[in-house]
């Protein structure tokens, strides 16, 4: 046979990766995502709201438990803030039900984890060990500058109070601030693409970590929102978590929507309509 005759078979398409394209948003994108998310309490309040008192319940639960080891009321309430990516994906339910025009009910939201148990799970988790080695590094951060023994509650607040103790106040938020650097890395869109799509928790967590490196500014500003609106909630003694904390959950939702590209067939890349980002 004729070399210059015979025939060669196609190139094989390349086969569909799982890791579906990160989109880059404005910087201010995150303001946006913030009213999404009043939008969808607003849609949805009885469901939302009803979360929003289980978060704020779970904040005095652990004050009262611990309300004569401060030191650990800290470190779990921190700890709670860890957890948050997990414990919102009713929030993410609820979104995602809104924007399928489907009908919301709190049952169904309540259940919604078990669609994917395993990558949820194991996600889960992660993040406890993560919250519980936070746990051991905020009591050893009080032991370190408390070396007489832990603290009275007066005694604490004079160091926070204090401009002499700033060397504990950093250390403390600076040890803090790397935890919760690490979960919103790997938590910032994968809960919801867990939800959403069904993936595993390694290809939603590296996602997620792919998302901030294509986006680090527009997600610094969305970090920074968190905190503000979180902190607001705890500012309250809780009480401001009712509102808080389904506002930021439905938030997230809107934030993976406008971060993480649809599909991918055959290198083509379809997705649904999301408002303008």
């Amino acid at each position: 046979m004729n070399p210059e005759t015979s025939t060669q078979p196609p190139p094989a398409k390349p086969l569909p990766t799982p890791f579906p394209p990160i989109d880059r948003v404005a910087p201010g994108a995150a303001f946006g995502w913030l009213v999404a998310g009043i939008r969808d309490l607003r849609r949805a309040p009885l469901p939302s709201l009803a979360y929003g008192v289980v978060f704020a319940l779970m904040g005095w639960l652990i004050a009262f438990v611990f309300r004569y080891a401060y030191e650990y009321t800290s470190a779990l309430t921190a700890g709670f803030l860890l957890l948050g990516p997990f414990l919102a994906t009713g929030f993410y339910d609820i979104s995602r039900r809104l924007q399928r025009g489907e009908t919301v009910s709190l049952g169904d939201t309540m259940t919604a984890w078990r669609a994917n148990l395993g990558a949820f799970s194991l996600f889960a988790l992660v993040l406890t060990i993560i919250m519980l080695i936070w746990a051991r590094a905020s009591l050893v951060t009080f032991a370190l500058f408390f070396s007489s023994g832990m603290p009275t509650l007066e005694s604490f607040l004079g160091r926070v109070m204090s401009v002499e103790h700033l060397d504990f106040l950093v250390t403390y938020f600076a040890v803090g601030a790397l935890f919760a650097a690490i979960v919103f890395a790997v938590s910032v869109v994968s809960v919801p693409m867990m939800l959403d799509r069904g993936t595993d928790t390694i290809v939603a967590a590296l996602t997620s970590v792919r998302a901030l490196f294509a986006n680090p500014l527009p997600l610094l500003v969305w970090a920074l929102l968190i905190v503000i609106v979180i902190g607001a909630g705890f500012a309250t003694f809780f009480v401001g978590l009712v509102v808080a904390a389904p506002v930021i959950g439905h938030a997230t939702w809107h934030a993976y929507r406008a971060l993480v590209a649809e599909d991918v067939r055959d290198g083509t890349v379809s997705r649904t309509s999301e408002a303008p980002h």
